[in-house]
């Protein structure tokens, strides 16, 4: 008969195995944002700013705007809600705002978001010719489940074109902002920004959740993947 350690025995001072306990779910992506709400509140600096910008000078579209992003921060801090996303948007709009204040134009509010789509577009489209489509990599990476999926080629080909949309989304993002900046359209940007702000986002994410069950079912019947309970 074996006797218990001494390890085991303080793990375990009832004398009873302990059941294992689930790991943590991990927050998505998507709460890491603040949710759906969080998306939609990143897009209200920009509208202020552009609806002040309509009636009044520079100085007070960026006050309006940051006026609006540190609200926001107040509004979710009294909802008890998480004031991460919110701090990243003061922190977006105080940035926005210096290099307008630092040029004396409007229209360079928007000048870090038009060149981060560039990168994105860039970045997306690069990964997919060397062979590590980042759909796949962050959502494998965010579920824990590995790269199995890049050993076959058809998970490999379902994540390539998830991310060749989000790719085209980041892209398009790029043209239509940049002509409307060198053009010195304000409004328009402000509106492009958020027309192609979250609708095109959730529409390029339903593509990504549809490769990342295309590709869990590919490798659950390869018997890449354990088949999922219940």
């Amino acid at each position: 008969m074996r006797t218990k350690s001494f390890l085991e025995t303080q793990s375990d001072p009832s004398g009873t195995q302990a059941e294992p306990t689930a790991p943590r779910q991990q927050p998505s992506v998507l709460d890491q944002a603040g949710g759906t709400k969080g998306i939609v509140y990143s897009a209200l600096p920009a509208l202020a700013f552009v609806v002040a910008h309509n009636f009044s000078g520079t100085a007070v579209s960026i006050a309006a705007a940051l006026g609006v992003a540190v609200a926001i921060g107040v509004l979710r801090l009294v909802r008890g809600e998480s004031v991460q996303p919110a701090i990243g948007g003061v922190f977006g709009v105080v940035v926005a705002a210096g290099v307008v204040w630092f040029t004396g134009s409007a229209k360079d509010y928007f000048l870090i978001g038009i060149w981060a789509s560039l990168a994105g577009a860039v970045l997306f489209l690069g990964s997919v010719l060397v062979r590590w489509p980042l759909a796949g990599v962050l959502w494998n990476a965010a579920t824990g489940k590995g790269h199995a999926w890049r050993a076959d080629k058809r998970s490999r080909f379902y994540y390539d074109v998830a991310t060749l949309v989000l790719a085209a989304v980041f892209g398009a993002r790029f043209a239509v902002q940049e002509y409307f900046y060198a053009t010195d359209q304000v409004g328009s940007l402000g509106a492009a920004k958020i027309a192609m702000g979250f609708p095109l986002l959730a529409l390029a994410l339903l593509v990504v959740a549809w490769a990342a069950r295309s590709s869990n079912k590919r490798l659950t019947a390869i018997g890449r993947l354990p088949a999922e309970r219940g």
